[in-house]
């Protein structure tokens, strides 16, 4: 019995991970976490103890700062062929880079915000 085109055309096909689409999702979202929570929690830390611009001015400086890190992270893994790209061997190392992007976009907020307390204390 032979099959028609039709039948075939349905049938799955197994998509490999491509790590470097991976990344580069993560980052967009790490960012976009960052920037939110930089909103919500520095400026609201720092604007408590300050009635300039100031708040707003150090929101900016830390979103452009974080910019260059994150984009570190994602020409890490833009630089693969295809080959290395769909490699299951880089689930390691992928795993670490992936944890250390969202440790720093959830922790630097909390951490930045606890530093710019204290020294709203100190002067």
């Amino acid at each position: 019995m032979v099959k028609s085109d039709k039948q075939t055309a349905t049938l799955p096909v197994a998509r490999k991970r491509d790590w470097r689409k991976a990344m580069s999702d993560h980052v967009a979202y790490g960012l976009l976490a960052y920037t939110a929570l930089q909103i919500f929690v520095t400026v609201k830390a720092l604007s408590e103890g300050s009635s300039t611009a100031l708040p707003y001015l150090a929101l900016v400086v830390l979103v452009a700062g974080i910019i260059p890190v994150c984009r570190w992270f994602e020409k890490r893994w833009a630089v693969l062929s295809d080959a290395d790209a769909a490699d299951p061997a880089l689930a390691g190392e992928f795993r670490r880079d992936v944890i250390a992007l969202w440790a720093m976009a959830i922790g630097l907020p909390f951490g930045l915000t606890l530093i710019f307390k204290m020294l709203l204390e100190v002067f």
